[in-house]
């Protein structure tokens, strides 16, 4: 848990991800077409993937990816994003990681 922890607050905006995963994918391409460029691990190709994806569970995602994290603080998976994207609330928590171009 230390390691997911410490990934998720080196940048604004952290997405635990699996390369395969298509929800993860999704999840990515929200955010690029919101002008965020999110930190991404691919939990599936680093040696502790198997122990992120049990703190993940442990703190809480419904399913272990994709697994969002801004400003340090656990949002949710796909199902709490696109919940936050469609009230408008997303918007306003990813404003201060938005790109201008």
């Amino acid at each position: 848990m230390d390691k997911v922890m410490r990934l998720a607050s080196e940048k604004g905006v952290v997405i635990f991800s699996k390369s395969s995963c298509c929800l993860c994918y999704a999840v990515n391409i929200l955010f690029q077409e919101l002008r965020v460029n999110p930190m991404v691990h691919e939990i599936d190709q680093d040696p502790e993937g198997r122990e992120m994806e049990k703190a993940l569970s442990r703190m809480g995602c419904n399913a272990p990816v994709p697994a969002v994290f801004i400003d340090g603080k656990l949002v949710g998976s796909t199902n709490e994003v696109m919940s936050l994207h469609l009230s408008g609330s997303l918007i306003p928590l990813l404003r201060p990681y938005q790109t201008l171009s």
